[in-house]
């Protein structure tokens, strides 16, 4: 069985770039929403339920990405020396 072609690191960053840098502006403005002297108390769950959502949306989106590059590698009129439709046609 030929392996799956391989994901695309740059690819995957520019994909998700938009996500990370909205990511980061939520996390800021939930450290600095915080109140004073309990800012790792007042934070520390939001934070992470929007790194829980940013891993899950990046691992699917490299999942998805992944499955896109072999269904674009997957030739649906078979292998390249098949007989062409003109041939096809004559008998």
């Amino acid at each position: 069985m030929d392996r799956l072609p391989e994901l695309s690191a740059d690819g995957l960053i520019e994909r998700t770039r938009g996500q990370f840098e909205r990511l980061m502006r939520e996390v800021a403005a939930a450290v600095n929403a915080a109140p004073e002297g309990r800012v790792i108390n007042g934070s520390e769950e939001q934070v992470r339920d929007l790194l829980g959502e940013f891993r899950r949306g990046v691992y699917q989106t490299a999942l998805q990405m992944r499955v896109d590059a072999a269904q674009a590698a997957f030739s649906p009129g078979g292998p390249a020396d098949s007989p062409s439709q003109a041939e096809q046609g004559q008998r």
